[in-house]
C-alpha cells in the first residue's frame, strides 16, 4: 500500500539543439556503464528532440561505446527517421512513456545491481524511508513482469506512468524518466543509492518507515521548494 503520493513538477519545454541533446544521452551513456547500471549490450537511453522526435540508442550495443552516428532518430510513433541503426529492442517502452507525459523529455533504461535484486525478490520501493526520495520521486513502484521488448512491457507500467517517475521491472530492471536527461539519469542513480541503503538496512535488522506526520511535514516543506 503507498503511504504517500507523488507530485508532479513543473518541467521546461526543450532548449537545447540536436546535437547538444546527442552529446548529452552518450555522455549518460557512458557514466551508466561506468557505474556498473548496465553490461555488455544492456540498457537504452533516448530523448525527445525539439521537433518533438525521439534520439534513441541502437540496439546491441555497449552503452561505453556509443557515438553519436549510432544514434537513431524515430518519431513520436516510431518509425524511423532517414536510414542508419536499428533502434533499441525497447523503444516501445520509451514511446509509451513519451505519448502519455508531455512533461518528460528523456527515458533512461538500466539494469543497476542492488535495484535490480529487488525487482528480482519482487520488492517495490515503495515505502516513505528517505525524505530525498520523498521529494524527488515519491514511490518507487514495481511493475508485473513483461517479457522484454514486447509491448507487455509498456502495458506492465501503464499503471504507473502517471504517478511515477521512475518503476522497477519485475526481474528486469528499472526505467527512469524526466524533464531531460540529467533530471532521468540522476532519477536512475537515487533508485540505485535508496536500494543499497534499503539492502544494507536490512543486514542491521530492518528498515524503519517515517510515520504519516513525519511524511506530511516533509511534503509541507517540499511544497516551498516545488516550482
Amino acid at each position: 500500500m503507498k503511504a504517500f503520493k507523488f507530485h508532479h513538477r513543473s518541467y521546461s519545454n526543450l532548449t537545447m539543439t540536436r546535437s547538444e541533446i546527442a552529446r548529452q544521452l552518450i555522455a549518460v551513456c557512458r557514466t551508466l556503464y561506468e557505474k556498473g547500471f548496465v553490461s555488455a549490450n544492456d540498457g537504452n537511453v533516448s530523448a525527445r528532440l525539439p521537433n518533438g522526435n525521439i534520439l534513441t540508442t541502437p540496439t546491441s550495443l555497449n552503452k561505453g561505446r556509443v557515438t553519436e552516428n549510432d544514434l537513431v532518430e524515430v518519431t513520436i510513433t516510431g518509425s524511423p527517421v532517414g536510414s542508419g541503426s536499428i533502434p533499441s529492442s525497447e523503444l516501445g517502452m520509451h514511446l509509451f512513456i513519451y505519448q502519455h507525459r508531455a512533461d518528460v523529455n528523456a527515458v533512461v533504461h538500466a539494469h543497476p545491481t542492488y535495484a535490480t535484486a529487488f525487482a528480482t525478490a519482487r520488492i517495490p520501493l515503495d515505502q516513505p524511508l528517505y525524505p530525498e526520495v520523498i521529494f524527488d520521486l515519491g514511490t518507487i513502484p514495481l511493475a508485473d513482469f513483461a517479457t522484454p521488448s514486447t509491448r507487455e512491457v509498456a502495458d506492465s507500467i501503464a499503471p504507473f506512468v502517471q504517478s511515477s517517475t521512475a518503476i522497477l521491472l519485475t526481474n528486469h530492471g528499472v526505467v527512469a524518466f524526466g524533464k531531460n536527461l540529467d533530471d532521468a539519469y540522476f532519477k536512475m542513480e537515487k533508485v540505485e543509492h535508496a536500494a543499497h541503503i534499503t539492502f544494507v538496512a536490512r543486514m542491521l535488522g530492518g528498515e524503519k518507515n517515517l510515520t504519516a506526520e513525519q511524511v506530511g511535514k516533509l511534503n509541507a516543506a517540499f511544497s516551498k521548494l516545488r516550482p
